[in-house]
């Protein structure tokens, strides 16, 4: 299965999620591959910007390859695993899977502020063993265009005979 991994750069737990995902033989999108993207990459002093600022540096060469490189990567993935503790950008990224009804499995962690909206989610795991085991069991319908990609899980005659 094609996984994005949402996480945050402070997350040391994101480094052996990617590596259990891939050791079960999942094609898994790492965005800090190739170095991924920095705002320290466009000005060193990005902690200091005014919100003009922030907003004409989206516009930079640097900050439209890192968002596009990330779009796709989440366009071809088939699930999203958000690890837990991250930020504003995977919090977005697991959204954009909601809605476009694929698989978010949200890697829970102890000691984290619980938060009602990951009732979305189609699995809030405990552990990465069990995020590995509901992974296995994901299918999505191969019919284009199907809505529902839980259709197996539920039993669907129409695209699982």
């Amino acid at each position: 299965m094609k996984i994005y991994v949402a996480s945050s750069w402070r997350n040391s737990d994101h480094f052996s999620v990617v590596e259990a995902l891939r050791r079960e033989y999942h094609d898994v999108y790492d965005f800090t591959h190739l170095g991924g993207f920095h705002w320290h990459d466009i000005d060193s002093k990005w902690q200091e910007w005014s919100m003009e600022e922030f907003r004409t540096s989206l516009q930079t060469p640097l900050a439209q390859k890192g968002f596009d490189r990330d779009w796709e990567a989440m366009q071809w993935a088939e699930a999203c695993v958000l690890v837990l503790p991250c930020g504003r950008s995977a919090h977005l990224e697991a959204g954009y899977f909601i809605g476009a009804g694929k698989p978010l499995i949200i890697l829970l962690k102890e000691g984290e502020e619980s938060e009602l909206m990951y009732k979305m989610a189609n699995h809030l795991c405990v552990s990465m063993a069990e995020v590995i085991s509901i992974l296995g069991k994901e299918k999505t319908c191969p019919y284009p265009g199907c809505p529902d990609p839980y259709k197996e899980q539920r039993g669907c005659a129409l695209c699982y005979e």
